[in-house]
């Protein structure tokens, strides 16, 4: 039985990406995005993966797929006069995804058995780590200075959608559409799910030093109610050019660089914890770093300033 939901399950992904890249509507090819995201989440929960899985639904499906839904709205007026693509370029397009899955597979399958891994060297070390998650020692341990770029990239393009807006709505607020009936489901939910959803948010960056979890999930999920709440009318977007707001956007990357720079001092490299201090640490920078996330991830979804803040 397990077998032939797994098969059942790879082929709904084949057949639902390419009817994806096939649709010409571009508001329903966003939909099977987002079904074909989550659908991808359940598969990496089939192999074990549980932090891929989350990342996947919190970020690749549930961000994303509201990123895309903006922009399908937007481009909705102008559908009727852009050409869909031809046969000979979705063809194209199928080719080439074939021939990198193919040469993909072959990676996989041509490894020599056993294959190399760094993965026992990892687990042995991680116990100095106070760390309970692999996951989580890798990205704050091993490669903890990727994972502060990751942020700082993520403030970047932050920076870089602020800066589509006009030069005299700059620090403005941005042109989220909230619902225009106050007694819609929407905002029954906007007014029921934010607290259920803050404690799920606060519970995954606390147990991902030890269980599958950590910012990203935690501060996604933060993201997802907090667009909730402005897309149904309860609470109006901030304008972008508030102090505090820009505060919570850099106080989980700067603390995270403090916290590595200090490590010259107390531990002898950058981004280096003393004996048994580890873990702490890490979980300040993860809570730091979820605020950051779910800000940042939220303004990224409502765009740039629209109007003018008001005086």
């Amino acid at each position: 039985m397990a077998l032939g939901f797994d098969i059942s399950l790879a082929f709904l992904v084949v057949v639902l990406a390419a009817w994806t890249i096939q649709v010409h509507d571009t508001y329903s090819a966003v939909l099977a995005f987002v079904v074909f995201g989550l659908l991808v989440a359940l598969i990496w929960v089939r192999l074990a993966s549980v932090d891929v899985a989350l990342t996947e639904a919190a970020i690749g499906s549930g961000v994303t797929g509201a990123l895309l839904l903006s922009a399908a709205a937007l481009l909705r007026p102008t559908e009727s006069t852009v050409a869909p693509p031809g046969a000979a370029w979705c063809t194209a397009a199928g080719v080439v995804c074939a021939i990198i899955t193919a040469g993909l597979g072959a990676i996989a399958l041509l490894l020599p058995d056993p294959a190399p891994t760094l993965a026992p060297l990892a687990a042995a070390n991680l116990p100095q780590s106070g760390l309970g998650n692999p996951v989580t020692g890798v990205l704050f341990v091993y490669r903890a200075l990727d994972t502060l770029l990751e942020k700082v990239v993520l403030v970047l393009a932050l920076v870089g959608v602020w800066s589509l807006a006009v030069d005299r709505l700059w620090g403005g607020i941005p042109a989220l559409w909230p619902a225009t009936c106050p007694d819609s489901t929407l905002t029954f939910l906007a007014q029921l799910l934010p607290s259920v959803g803050l404690m799920l948010g606060i519970y995954l960056c606390w147990t991902g030093a030890d269980h599958p979890g950590g910012a990203f999930q935690g501060g996604a999920l933060l993201t997802a109610m907090w667009l909730l709440v402005m897309l149904a009318g309860v609470r109006a977007a901030p304008a972008t050019g508030l102090l505090s707001l820009r505060l919570l956007l850099v106080a989980g990357p700067t603390l995270f660089l403090v916290i590595g720079l200090s490590g010259f001092a107390i531990a002898g490299a950058f981004l280096a914890y003393p004996p048994g201090y580890g873990k702490p640490l890490i979980v300040v920078a993860e809570g730091a770093l979820t605020l950051s996330i779910g800000v940042t991830l939220g303004l990224l979804a409502a765009g740039p300033a629209e109007r003018a803040r008001e005086p």
